[in-house]
């Protein structure tokens, strides 16, 4: 049985090396999903989705709709046999660089139990 140990918090930029076209989730104003990303030199592959959520901004949109403006799409990955990820993609970067839109939050480690 595998465990997962407490996930480590990192908040790095990562490079997105291959990214998936699922259209329908680009239908839904969803971000390709990384299939490959570096993170400190290092390329890792997605080999699955765990799971997905968003981050809604606060409050209703500001044109007057009800609805809420999604800040970062959240995606926890498998990242080879022995570890997962927390990754987000910010819709809309603050600062200077625009560009910077994929982010390692945590990465956790699993390890098989007794």
């Amino acid at each position: 049985m595998n465990t997962e140990r407490e996930p480590r918090f990192v908040s790095e930029l990562i490079t997105p090396v291959t990214v998936s076209h699922d259209v329908d989730a680009m239908v839904r104003g969803e971000p390709g999903l990384p299939r490959a990303f570096t993170w400190r030199g290092e390329e890792l592959q997605v080999v699955k989705v765990l799971r997905t959520w968003r981050e809604c901004g606060p409050g209703p949109c500001k044109q007057g709709s009800s609805e809420s403006y999604v800040r970062k799409h959240w995606f926890e990955v498998e990242i080879g046999s022995r570890q997962t990820a927390r990754i987000y993609f910010e819709r809309q970067p603050r600062g200077r660089s625009r560009t910077k839109r994929w982010w390692l939050f945590s990465i956790a480690e699993t390890q098989d139990s007794p």
